[in-house]
């Protein structure tokens, strides 16, 4: 029942292909041989055991391939430990510095998981690899191809944008695929500029929106990988091509490349946020970026979300700006989801969340109901099962509980065996009221 995890890249694959048809493939094979490593979510590791020593908020280690592809390498420094002389490792020892200050500083996180995991990183992957990318279980960067890129630890974003992946996962959980792909990757770019605009104290108003300026040597005409407040506009260069992201819902994505368009699209979420940001004005990170996490780690955003819905989200979030990011959305032709969360403090009536469970050794039946609030954590824990069911749960031993889970008329059927702790405390909560 977990949703499949795929490798979340900066460089999206339209670019790669144009550089080099055979880095596409190699990433590709690193998706397969990676593939085991990927359904394993790291939120779900149990607990320390009594006497473990857990790792401090901000702990982090920065890790070199030597231009190989073992993971995660060879140790080369630590949280708290001199700078090494190495541009890759201390850039990535900056950018992740700051990344996590800025979760736990301004949003309460600690690390990517809310429990102060140690955060893995390691610089110098491969030769002549230009990309970066989280792998489900830690940071990884190239040094560039000399062409076109330059290393991927110069850009501070890029390294907020990669950790941000790793949020999202341990959060939303949004799927990669479509709009809610875009979103993942939109929001990777929202908090890795707003890194790059609190490391460099830069206003809304101030800020440049280019993700990954810096990254392109000087042969090539453009400015970085993405433009947030004018997608689009990036890049146009004889090689590269012209940059592909849409500013209007009128211009969206519809194919199948690039997992739906997940780096293309992103660029209608990204100029929203970029214009609620200037619209509400001061610092990003602390403004419009608290509602966008709050969004994010609210409950109410499911792992299939769409713009429509997420939008909604945020405006349920936005207070006294409700408005101004309404407008916001509105100018890139999203409304927001009539069915999410009103905005303003506006109660919703409770959402009716409903489990029945049947089999066991008696092949009793026996139903529970319970009226929540839209908000509440099991309504999204129930939200995200009948969204992304896919292949049907399987029977795992005979004589054991069959479960299926009602929400806003959606139903799922889960056996005992597949049963994870969460649903399996709410089926209990449910049947025992």
């Amino acid at each position: 029942m977990t949703p499949r995890k795929h490798v979340c890249h900066i460089v999206p694959p339209y670019l790669m292909q144009r550089l080099d048809p055979g880095c596409l493939d190699k990433d590709n094979g690193f998706r397969a041989a990676r593939a085991e490593h990927l359904t394993a979510v790291i939120a779900q590791r149990p607990a320390p055991e009594a006497g473990d020593t857990a790792a401090e908020a901000g702990d982090w280690t920065v890790y070199t391939a030597n231009n190989g592809t073992d993971l995660p390498g060879e140790k080369v420094r630590a949280a708290g430990e001199p700078e090494s002389g190495d541009e890759s490792v201390d850039e990535a020892a900056t950018g992740i510095t700051g990344s996590l200050a800025l979760f736990e500083e301004v949003y309460g996180r600690d690390s990517y998981d809310g429990r102060g995991i140690e955060v893995v990183m390691t610089v110098h992957y491969d030769q002549s690899y230009a990309n970066a990318f989280w792998d489900g279980k830690q940071l990884v960067f190239g040094d560039g191809d000399g062409k076109i890129f330059q290393r991927f630890t110069k850009a501070v974003d890029v390294i907020g944008h990669e950790l941000s992946h790793a949020v999202t996962e341990h959060t939303a959980g949004l799927v990669y695929q479509g709009q809610s792909g875009a979103l993942n990757e939109h929001l990777s770019d929202v908090f890795g500029s707003c890194l790059k605009q609190r490391l460099l104290g830069q206003s809304a108003e101030e800020a440049d929106w280019i993700i990954g300026e810096g990254l392109f040597t000087e042969s090539v005409q453009g400015v970085g990988l993405r433009h947030m407040l004018e997608p689009g506009t990036a890049y146009d260069d004889p090689e590269l091509g012209k940059d592909p992201q849409p500013a209007h819902m009128d211009d969206i994505y519809d194919g199948t490349d690039d997992n739906g368009g997940v780096h293309i699209n992103s660029g209608i979420p990204n100029r929203a946020f970029a214009l609620a940001a200037k619209a509400i004005g001061g610092n990003a990170w602390d403004g419009v970026g608290k509602i966008w996490y709050a969004a994010l780690t609210g409950g109410a955003v499911t792992t299939d979300a769409d713009f429509a819905g997420f939008a909604a989200a945020t405006v349920a979030e936005a207070g006294e700006h409700a408005e101004a990011v309404t407008t916001a959305w509105s100018e890139v032709g999203v409304t927001p989801a009539a069915d999410s969360p009103a905005p303003d403090g506006e109660e919703q009536g409770p959402t009716v969340v409903k489990v029945r469970r049947s089999g066991g050794f008696l092949g009793r039946t026996k139903e529970g109901v319970a009226e929540l609030s839209p908000s509440a954590a099991q309504v999204a824990t129930v939200r995200n099962l009948v969204s992304g069911a896919g292949a049907p749960s399987q029977p795992k031993g005979a004589d054991r509980y069959v479960y299926e889970f009602e929400v806003d008329g959606q139903t799922a059927v889960v056996h005992e065996g597949d049963l994870s702790p969460e649903l399996h405390a709410i089926a209990n909560e449910l049947l025992e009221s």
